[in-house]
């Protein structure tokens, strides 16, 4: 399994954003408010895709 690539504050931003999403989804916005899932995953295991492909980190060990 991958290492996670996610610094905490960028995981706590990513959880906000997912629940703000998803509750403006439930209570009747866009559809594509719940993308807000997808945050919530990447923050729920600290792991984005987009950053793996482009070999990208926000963890302070990793930028050492």
């Amino acid at each position: 399994m991958p290492e996670p690539n996610m610094a905490l504050w960028d995981r706590s931003l990513r959880f906000a954003l997912g629940v703000l999403l998803l509750t403006w989804a439930v209570a009747g916005g866009p559809i594509w408010a719940y993308l807000g899932v997808l945050s919530l995953g990447t923050a729920s295991w600290g792991l984005c895709p987009l950053y793996s492909i482009f070999k990208f980190s926000t963890r302070q060990d990793d930028l050492e």
